[in-house]
């Protein structure tokens, strides 16, 4: 073999092997999770910001949403196989074996967590500890069993912004419960979207995720218009109790009404086209909606 080959063939394995932790890690929803994160972290700023800390929480934060996406991988390798959007992932197609991806996981969430616990305090490392178990453990095995799998992922999907805010207060109060409310409430139309336009490939897997035994049915779209419309008084609670000011809850409220037009869309045509309408909205309303707060707290 030529020096020219060897180096082609070392490149390409490296290359392979980076775009293998960035499926295991699930690099695009990991840095979502990191976004929530810091706006919980900017939201409980006052004053200067701690800019070093909040690098500190990023790069905690990614590494222990990696680590619960790793786990997640590992523990659905044989229904990944299954489905058309989770077959090229690389424990599910062997290209990485299961000692490996566990390795790194330990690897990962354990600096997450020391980093949590040293740089900031116990309390934001019990709640990352709560994350990567709750995900992993709970709510993978969880969503081939029951439709109820969606409600318990959401905990652990609303943690990110109340383990910003405890990082800097080192307290549990009413601003973090309701931050971890908007995020909770959110992704279940937002997940149910996901379930909707996914449904054939999730099926094939196994997992339950719409809410009705119907499927993508008028009880499915009706919960995903509830949920929506339930966001918008629970958006104005940090106006209310003075966290944040009067533009963002204006802001918040027009976003409100957007994401529950796209939801009663769906409720109306109950087809694939509006639910993807859905998905998409939930993509934009999250990190708008936090923009919003932290722009007009800053």
């Amino acid at each position: 073999m030529s020096a020219n080959t060897a180096s082609v063939n070392t490149g390409s394995f490296f290359g392979q092997k980076v775009r293998d932790y960035a499926l295991l890690f699930k690099f695009r929803l990991s840095l979502t999770v990191v976004f929530s994160a810091a706006m919980g972290f900017l939201l409980a700023m006052s004053g200067t910001i701690d800019w070093a800390g909040l690098g500190v929480l990023c790069l905690a934060g990614f590494l222990l949403a990696g680590a619960s996406n790793a786990l997640n991988q590992v523990l659905e390798k044989d229904y990944d196989k299954l489905m058309n959007r989770t077959a090229n992932r690389p424990v599910a197609t062997g290209r990485m074996s299961v000692s490996e991806a566990v390795m790194v996981a330990g690897l990962a969430s354990t600096v997450a967590l020391v980093m949590f616990a040293i740089v900031f305090n116990p309390l934001t490392a019990f709640l990352g500890s709560l994350s990567l178990i709750s995900y992993a453990f709970i709510y993978t095995p969880m969503k081939r069993v029951s439709p109820v799998a969606v409600w318990i992922g959401a905990f652990p999907g609303a943690l990110p912004p109340v383990i910003g805010w405890v990082a800097v207060t080192g307290t549990f109060g009413v601003e973090a419960l309701i931050l971890f409310a908007i995020q909770f409430i959110w992704q279940l139309p937002h997940f149910w979207a996901i379930g909707w336009v996914g449904h054939d490939d999730y099926m094939r897997g196994g997992f339950k995720l719409l809410p009705s035994n119907g499927g993508r049915d008028k009880s499915t779209a009706l919960q995903c218009l509830a949920y929506s419309l339930l966001l918008i008084p629970v958006t104005l609670l940090p106006y209310g109790i003075g966290l944040t000011g009067w533009v963002s809850a204006i802001g918040l409220v027009i976003l409100g009404i957007g994401f529950a037009a796209a939801n009663f869309n769906l409720y109306q045509k109950r087809d694939k086209k509006a639910a993807l309408g859905v998905m998409f909205a939930s993509f934009l309303y999250l990190p708008l909606a936090l923009l919003l707060m932290v722009i007009d707290k800053l």
